[in-house]
């Protein structure tokens, strides 16, 4: 089943002699439980395709549908709303809230929704991401990478159609980053969640289903075939 397409997608800076193509014409899908690697140079275009695919910036043309949905024809109150129930974000910066814990934090999607949170699924998820014994800490009495577990928790809180992370472990050393990958890994498995990750490592891209390369902002598969 098809969670996410994108069809043409464009984004272009600047006007005349000094625009520049971050994104040229991208079409590609990705289905429900997929865990999708996008692995390019730095400055080829990953992070702008990541935040066009999230709602996180706008194309110049080009459409995104998630689950269905072409989220550019929302409104900008509704897709904020869309974009908070449907789409989990992980970033290299972890973006807790310092004054709220473990659980809070992980909550906050939740919270801004008005919604009730299922106390098993956050008991489950704290268990799972190895945070049980750290619920009532705040962030500055977390490690790096007990708080990149956190942002993982928040983004699973709401079971959104798809997680999106912009290179999770940038912040992170070498033993935190591979029990991160393994964390992501399994919550895809386990959650049926479908995940596009942007990495630099070339070991952590290999954990992905499939893996799309960007490079002058053309995409394609690994492997030379144009999506």
């Amino acid at each position: 089943m098809e969670i996410l397409k994108a069809v043409e997608l464009l984004k272009t800076y600047g006007k005349e002699e000094t625009k520049v193509e971050a994104i040229k014409n991208a079409s590609f899908s990705v289905s429900k439980g997929e865990f999708v690697a996008i692995v390019g140079p730095s400055g080829s275009g990953k992070s702008t395709l990541l935040n066009l695919l999230g709602a996180l910036d706008t194309p110049t043309s080009g459409k995104v549908y998630i689950d269905g949905r072409d989220i550019y024809t929302m409104q900008e109150k509704e897709l904020s709303v869309f974009r908070r129930r449907n789409i989990g974000f992980v970033f290299q910066a972890f973006n807790l809230i310092p004054e709220l814990n473990v659980e809070e934090n992980m909550m906050l999607p939740l919270l801004l929704d008005y919604k009730k949170s299922d106390k098993l699924y956050i008991d489950e998820l704290l268990h799972i991401l190895g945070l049980t014994d750290r619920k009532h800490h705040l962030p500055n009495q977390l490690s790096g990478g007990q708080q990149q577990r956190v942002a993982i928790g928040r983004s699973l809180v709401t079971k959104p159609a798809i997680i999106l992370a912009d290179e999770p472990t940038g912040n992170l050393d070498t033993k935190n980053s591979r029990e991160v990958i393994n964390l992501m890994k399994m919550s895809v498995e386990r959650y049926n969640q479908t995940l596009i990750m942007i990495t630099h490592n070339p070991s952590f891209a290999s954990f992905a289903d499939r893996v799309l390369n960007v490079e002058d902002g053309i995409v394609t598969e690994l492997g030379g075939s144009r999506q």
